[in-house]
């Protein structure tokens, strides 16, 4: 099993099929995206590279970043991709730690420090004439490469992917050909159906989801497009629909909002952003039941949510679109709140703190079981050990199940304040808050107290023009919320920290809040 053979079958059955877009102009056909595929294979196998050896891609989005990463599949090395918005000196790490052996840039990252990666045996710009030259084709034809595919076993590496590292240093997760084999397959089921027309556009990083979710839209054929920014401009992206046609992402739930208030800022109606985007995928961080009910307002049942982890990518649940529109359903507001009913390939369950396992509607830790999950942490056995037992990924996260399946996200099992004996879960105090008008932007954290153990505090950002003050927030949380759920405090904020994908660093909060 190597991923590219997908790229190969999809070259010979549709070589002259337009493949990769940069902006609204055409880069690739099938043919010619497999060509080049197989030209850097010899290349990287000419310079001696072997089996597993691992490639680095260190850059923003880019057309090439499909190039690299299937080329690196067809010469059956693992890719490692590395956040583009990364110091050198981390990203220096994680190469270190990998022990890649090559690594393709963008010019564009090194130019804060001015600092260049060492120990490799070749560092790429991918704008370079060193590129081009490394690109050069003998010949160019619509006719797809002869160059054999390196044969791989389905648990072979293919993608390691470095956490976020909010704690220590990132742990390198090994995902697998069979976990992206499964991860593609299960969008077709679970996430979306693709047509050859379709067209996915790369807004957020490739290094995460985004760059993930190029497989089932290459299984089915369709059209990948970088935009011509490399990244998510509101504005690009409702324009760039009317020269490709209806666009289908993955974005975190910070890229929605925005998407969200230019489509309300621009008057745009729901059939105007209908002919902008067939669906959006959300996931990486909290969805709050007031934004994906504000987004479906105005932008129409475009949304699919999923739920899944570094070590699951892209693979753990799936709030559909019809569930997310089926308004008339008795638990319509319980399932907004939700994040779906598990992928078709995977178990789960919600267990105690020794692992057993909880009845329904009781909080616990969210575990997973598939063939998504991954092989285990690089070089670090006593993190896979402590993570996957008995075949089961141990997440981190706090849920609860209902009677039908749905899984409702408490938070991270380290994001659990605990006030005066009582168990109090952030996220549920956020979705309160953020019911209030006026208020835009909530995180709720636990700061250190000598009497309750910990106080609750919520940073509120305020919507433009909102004149809410702290009282008013304590007010309207006594008429909505339990007493013993109430923030303490209330922090008025112009901004939440975030780090490149949406996420809120609450660990920066706290530092915040330990400050004398």
């Amino acid at each position: 099993m190597n991923l590219a053979h997908l790229l190969r079958r999809m070259a010979c059955q549709f070589p002259a099929r337009p493949a990769i877009f940069h902006g609204t102009q055409a880069v690739a056909t099938y043919a010619q995206w497999s060509q080049r595929c197989a030209h850097l294979a010899q290349q990287f196998q000419e310079a001696g590279l072997q089996q597993g050896d691992r490639i680095a891609i260190f850059m923003h989005n880019h057309p090439r970043y499909l190039e690299v990463m299937f080329g690196a599949w067809w010469a059956g090395l693992a890719v490692v991709p590395i956040n583009a918005k990364l110091h050198v000196r981390e990203a220096q790490w994680i190469i270190d730690n990998a022990q890649a052996s090559w690594a393709f840039v963008g010019a564009d990252v090194t130019t804060d420090t001015g600092e260049q990666l060492q120990g490799l045996q070749r560092v790429i710009d991918v704008d370079s004439p060193e590129a081009y030259a490394l690109w050069a084709l003998p010949h160019s034809s619509n006719e797809p490469p002869t160059k054999p595919i390196i044969e791989r076993q389905p648990d072979d590496l293919a993608w390691l992917f470095y956490t976020s590292g909010t704690t220590g240093r990132p742990k390198g997760v090994m995902i697998t050909h069979r976990n992206l084999m499964t991860m593609g397959l299960a969008y077709f089921t679970d996430v979306d159906a693709v047509a050859t027309q379709d067209a996915i556009v790369y807004a957020a990083p490739m290094s995460h989801g985004a760059g993930l979710y190029a497989i089932p839209h290459l299984m089915a054929g369709a059209r990948h497009v970088v935009p011509a920014s490399g990244g998510f401009d509101a504005a690009e992206l409702f324009e760039l629909c009317q020269s490709v046609g209806p666009l289908s992402m993955f974005a975190a739930p910070t890229i929605v909002k925005r998407l969200v208030d230019h489509a309300e800022q621009t008057s745009l109606t729901p059939q105007d952003c209908e002919r902008a985007f067939k669906t959006i995928v959300y996931g990486g961080a909290p969805m709050y039941a007031a934004d994906i009910q504000r987004a479906l307002h105005i932008m129409g049942p475009r949304f699919v949510q999923i739920y899944g982890q570094g070590e699951s990518p892209m693979v753990g649940t799936a709030l559909s679109r019809f569930h997310l529109s089926d308004s008339t359903h008795p638990e319509h507001a319980q399932r907004l709140a939700s994040i779906g009913v598990a992928q078709t390939p995977v178990q789960i369950r919600i267990t105690d703190e020794q692992g057993q396992d909880l009845p329904l509607g009781e909080v616990g830790e969210v575990l997973i079981k598939g063939d998504s999950v991954m092989a285990g942490y690089w070089r670090n056995p006593e993190a896979t050990q402590a993570a996957i037992r008995d075949g089961w990924l141990f997440t981190g996260d706090m849920g609860c199940l209902d009677a039908h399946g749905f899984l409702t996200l408490k938070d991270r099992s380290k994001d659990l304040i605990i006030s005066g004996g009582s168990n109090v879960y952030p996220r549920e105090v956020e979705e309160v808050l953020l019911q209030a008008t006026g208020v835009s932007e909530v995180a709720v954290v636990g700061a250190p107290d000598p009497e309750w153990g910990e106080v609750i505090v919520a940073f509120v950002v305020l919507q433009q023009g909102s004149a809410l003050s702290a009282q008013d927030l304590d007010a309207y949380c006594l008429n909505e919320i339990a007493r013993f759920k109430r923030p303490k405090r209330y922090e008025l904020v112009d901004s939440l920290p975030k780090n490149n994908y949406g996420k809120v660093l609450k660990t920066e909060l706290r530092q915040r809040l330990a400050q004398p």
